[in-house]
């Protein structure tokens, strides 16, 4: 069967050579944020200024041209720099009109490891140096010090004879926006920039590791409990929210009362309506400080108008870590997921299914596709979307969870775990099965009934999966292997072909099984995409896994994996292949068996860079000197806060990401279009 072969290579502009300097970074600077025109020297408390300024336009509406960075002003007679300073709105950049400062510092070097967060008293050292900025500049009401990972917001309170500094829990939103809200528990809330809500889950979850005490996995499901009432809240009680905190209620003991007492009533109806994920005996059991606390964290955003991609990478933050399993489970990165799912391009009728899901993440990256094909086809932009269109779009891909979405796993906690990532991304339930797939349609499981109505081998329109696989988790239950053809002993027929003889291996690597599997789930002409290790590709050994692989389906395409793919998400060093499947018809078997062969091309692409390095440091193009490479961007962002949505024009050099899995998603649709599937 001949193979066409479209290899993507990493895109770099064809002027390259002739990039204008401007239009060029030298090694060691970042572009940067604030200014949009400037380069600036790389640090890691540039890194986390810059990141900071990204969140007061994205999270606050504070332009950037309100901000500044090192402004100069004179303190005590002395002249002191300012990391950010922000003026009111389109007003002069001078000292009287400066309403807000930041102080930057580092990032805590701390790797994976859970930092114990300070609150306002044990930080009060590195505090003074910003109440000091704040009492020097008579206009300036709120401060903040951040080192990326603690954030101590303040406001200043003048009175006659004194001036006093209060810990907050958050900063207003822009001026614009400020003194509109009258009733504090419906205060307004807004969308999440996608670094921010990476912070704020792993603050969340540090916090009660490492200032409650509790183990990684209890403060994971502390963390999630949170999660569901803060989704609950949302859908429920949107005129009348129970999930909020009064900005100083998180700095007082009778304030952590009163969040407690709006908490646990909330988080006993969350048991309740999700009565099939808990068995009723689950408790919230942090202390009141640091429930406020988190509280606090997750108020702040509006999770129901947060695109799917942001809160799936924030989820993902934290969950790999506490729930990573020793049966062979690796959590998919979310580049190649989102390659997987754009090559089989599901449709809102398809019935599509995850047989070893593990946390969600190809499930969640299918709501993300399915929300934009739905977006598009309202002509629906999601900046500008009023309430009314928005709740059209939940309804729709609630609607699309509950009816055409499954996941398995043989973990439970897995599935309660991709649960709360289907809730929080488009709050469908969806189907999911605690049930062994490779046992399946036997077995004893929990959901095993459930699972055998509605999910069927021989059901599905798409199965996408990346199953647990290794040597060292072989299968040896009889009663499993002797299901599959790929769990019996072949040998090479006269003819070239393989055949089974009349013996059953002892243990058999489970991702062969789950190829089998996989297909089978199919029905006739439905497509398959399954993350595997190369040597079922390659090794001469597995040559009839190869040849029951051709004799069953169409081979529609192969993407080689480079090992950073895995290996900082994931930590697993092992070269990896996306194997994308069409399952053949019974009459398509039989004519080929018969001699009649159809040949066909097939796309393989091999993917050189992933956008990371193998310690998960982003990478972006650069020229063949080595110097990156930027673009200019000029967008008007609408920034959306409560009802209210404020324009913001921005412009800005960005970098490009070098990674070729956008590229080869691109190559092969082009190749569709030349190329038809094959087959029915």
């Amino acid at each position: 069967m001949p193979k066409t072969k479209s290899k993507a290579e990493p895109v770099i502009p064809s002027e390259v050579e002739d990039t204008p300097k401007s239009n060029i970074i030298p090694e060691g600077f970042i572009p940067d944020y604030i200014s949009g025109t400037k380069n600036i020297k790389d640090s890691p408390k540039e890194q986390v200024r810059q990141r900071i300024a990204r969140a007061l336009l994205h999270e606050y509406a504070i332009s950037n041209d309100d901000m500044e960075s090192d402004f100069s002003v004179a303190i005590a007679g002395k002249r002191k720099k300012v990391d950010v300073a922000i003026f009111h709105h389109e007003s002069e950049h001078v000292v009287e009109n400066m309403s807000r400062v930041v102080v930057c510092r580092p990032e805590p070097k701390v790797g994976r490891n859970v930092v114990r967060l300070r609150d306002y008293a044990q930080a009060e050292k590195d505090l003074e140096e910003l109440e000091v900025i704040m009492e020097g500049i008579e206009s300036c009401q709120y401060g903040l010090w951040t080192n990326g990972l603690e954030f101590f917001y303040l406001e200043k309170i003048t009175k006659r004879f004194e001036v006093k500094f209060e810990p907050i829990g958050d900063w207003p939103v822009t001026e614009e926006s400020v003194g509109t809200q009258e009733v504090l528990s419906s205060a307004r809330t807004r969308q999440a920039d996608p670094e921010m809500l990476k912070i704020a889950f792993r603050r969340c979850h540090n916090y009660i590791h490492g200032n409650e005490g509790m183990p990684k996995d209890a403060a994971f499901w502390q963390f999630l409990y949170l999660i569901f009432c803060k989704m609950h809240d949302e859908k429920f009680h949107r005129n009348q929210r129970q999930f909020w905190v009064h900005p100083s209620e998180q700095f007082k003991s009778e304030g952590w009362t009163k969040v407690k007492q709006r908490i646990l009533p909330l988080f006993a109806e969350v048991k309740k309506h999700y009565g099939n994920l808990f068995r009723g005996n689950e408790e919230i059991i942090l202390s009141d400080r640091a429930l406020a606390f988190m509280v606090s964290e997750l108020a702040k955003y509006d999770l129901s108008r947060t695109d799917v991609d942001v809160k799936g990478g924030a989820y993902q933050e934290i969950v790999g870590d506490n729930l990573r399993g020793d049966r062979g489970q690796y959590f998919t990165p979310r580049g190649v997921i989102r390659l997987t799912v754009e090559m089989l391009a599901p449709q809102e009728h398809h019935r599509i299914l995850d047989p070893a899901c593990g946390t969600g993440g190809f499930l969640v990256e299918t709501l993300g596709y399915m929300l934009k094909q739905f977006r598009e086809r309202a002509k629906i932009i999601p900046d500008q979307a009023n309430t009314q269109e928005w709740d059209l779009m939940n309804d729709k891909i609630r609607e699309f969870a509950e009816n055409q979405l499954f996941g398995a796993d043989f973990d439970p906690f897995l599935i309660k775990a991709t649960q709360m990532n289907m809730v929080m991304a488009g709050d469908g339930k969806g189907h999911l099965y605690h049930v062994n797939s490779l046992e399946f349609p036997a077995g004893y499981l929990d959901d095993l009934g459930e699972a055998r109505k509605n999910i069927p081998l021989g059901s599905m329109d798409l199965v996408i999966t990346n199953p647990p696989f290794g040597s060292d988790i072989p299968i040896t239950d009889a009663g499993i292997l002797d299901q599959y053809d790929l769990a019996a002993t072949w040998e090479r027929a006269e003819d070239g072909n393989f055949r089974r003889t009349g013996r059953r291996q002892g243990s058999v690597a489970p991702e062969i099984l789950f190829v089998e599997r996989c297909v089978k789930w199919l029905k006739p002409g439905g497509r398959a995409g399954i993350v595997l290790p190369d040597g079922i590709l390659g090794n001469p050994a597995a040559e009839y896994i190869r040849w029951w692989i051709l004799h069953h389906t169409w081979v529609l395409a192969s993407v080689d994996l480079p090992v950073e793919a895995f290996i900082h998400e994931a930590n697993v060093n092992i070269l990896t292949s996306v194997l994308f499947l069409k399952r053949k018809t019974d009459d398509e078997m039989r004519a080929e068996g018969m001699g009649g062969k159809q040949d066909y091309p097939v796309f393989m692409a091999v993917a050189e860079k992933v956008g990371i390095d193998r310690r998960g440091n982003k990478l972006y193009k650069r020229t063949p000197d080595g110097e990156e490479i930027l673009i200019e961007v000029e967008s008007v962002e609408k920034i959306r806060i409560g009802e209210k949505v404020i324009e913001r024009n921005l412009r800005r050099r960005e970098r490009i990401s070098d990674n070729d899995l956008p590229e080869i998603v691109k190559a092969y649709q082009e190749f569709r279009r030349q190329y038809p599937e094959p087959g029915i």
